[in-house]
């Protein structure tokens, strides 16, 4: 994958991971969903690489 590809998909990740964080109500976050905000980052670290 080629830079201005990688640079792309993190973007669109990284805007998943902040839409996500952003809807997330503290009082009422579960475990689960941190979870899911941890693999998302995961994710992005792998894609980088």
């Amino acid at each position: 994958m080629q830079n201005k590809e990688k640079i792309q998909t993190l973007r669109s990740q990284l805007q998943l991971f902040l839409d996500r964080l952003d809807h997330l109500d503290p009082e009422e976050a579960s475990l689960a969903d941190i979870d899911q905000l941890i693999q998302l980052i995961e994710k992005m670290e792998k894609d980088i690489i």
